[in-house]
């Protein structure tokens, strides 16, 4: 088990330490069930006010925050400090390197230090990947595949030929990156398969979560930008571009050929058109239909999508509209009366 002293944390965080610098911190808990010593975070007033209960050896809490006679560490983000504390205690299973005998490599396979192959990878020929690259069982990388450097996929992730990775990757498991996308041109009462030519481009420090599928390009490149991260079950379309630094939630579904521009968030089963344009700082909310491109710094809900709070509005009224009808209804008959009995 690893131990830090206070002081190496902060220096770690980069805060302003306030107390015991000399304090033995053996892991990170949650606010409520930390002890004397675990190292929380205080993520904003509501558990600062609550920062004398608990029994934390140390708490992470932000550089504004009024004096306290407890051990803490200031910092800008204490939610970012804390993950980067979670990780400092926890850090990555280190696999075994080489290449295990369980393995298959094609041929002119070219690869960088500290390489980790497990059994049952199967790698294609010409493949070519950076330093610090751990494959877990089963994975499969199709010919011509190219990795960077500090790339993790775990078991049963399949990287199909030509497609490509940036550095400070990671793939879990079940995801395939490069599967045909869904072309087909009609003809008569039956279909004729579009061969899908492109591949697919993750760019650097993405994270990919289980089970996507993240199509190749017909021609060209479907795109994810650097700093993307994935749910589970996320679906790119090919030709799809994903800007920098954007999220897709679980469930979301993105069809060919729309750019989806930076620091956008995709919630939760979340569907996107074809041929679409969704600007920078979007927000769509879960379960919300796109049938049109939404502007930069738009928030949008429901289907097809509005702007959310027009939504909320809509939402007040669906409980009512009962009530409505039937006033509706009455006034109808009445105005009617009325009508009847003039000459």
């Amino acid at each position: 088990m690893n131990t830090y002293s206070l002081d190496q944390i902060a220096r770690h965080l980069q805060g302003a330490l306030q107390g015991d610098p000399d304090l033995d911190i053996s892991g990170v808990k949650p606010f409520e069930e930390a002890g004397p010593a675990h190292i929380t975070c205080a993520v904003n007033a509501k558990y600062f006010k609550r920062i004398s209960k608990t029994r934390a050896g140390a708490v992470i809490v932000s550089t504004n925050a009024p004096h306290t006679d407890r051990n803490v560490i200031k910092v800008n983000n204490p939610y970012a400090c804390f993950a980067r504390t979670i990780a400092l205690f926890n850090p990555p299973a280190q696999q075994k390197r080489g290449i295990s005998p369980g393995a298959h490599v094609g041929a002119n396979f070219s690869h960088g230090t500290g390489l980790s192959v497990a059994p049952g990878v199967v790698i294609g020929n010409d493949v070519q990947v950076g330093d610090n690259v751990t494959l877990m069982p089963n994975v499969v990388l199709g010919n011509n595949v190219t990795l960077g450097n500090d790339i993790t996929i775990h078991p049963n992730a399949t990287i199909l030929d030509r497609c490509e990775t940036g550095s400070r990757v990671i793939i879990h498991a079940g995801t395939v990156i490069g599967a045909d996308g869904y072309g087909f041109a009609p003809d008569g009462e039956t279909y004729v398969k579009i061969p899908q030519i492109g591949i697919v481009r993750l760019g650097d420090d993405v994270e990919i979560g289980a089970n996507n599928t993240i199509d190749r390009g017909t021609f060209g490149a479907t795109h994810i930008g650097n700093g993307v991260k994935t749910d589970n079950l996320v679906h790119v379309g090919h030709n799809v571009v994903v800007g920098d630094n954007t999220l897709l939630v679980a469930q979301a579904g993105i069809s060919g050929s729309t750019t989806i521009g930076r620091h956008v968030i995709i919630a939760g089963q979340a569907g996107i058109g074809d041929h679409l344009t969704i600007g920078d700082n979007a927000v769509i909310a879960p379960q919300a239909g796109i049938a049109k491109s939404i502007e930069p710094g738009q928030v949008v809900s429901g289907t097809p999508a509005i702007p959310h709070r027009v939504w909320l509005r809509v939402q007040r009224i669906i409980p009512l509209l009962p009530d409505l009808v039937k006033d509706i209804r009455d006034l109808a008959k009445r105005i009617k009366n009325l009508e009847d009995k003039v000459p």
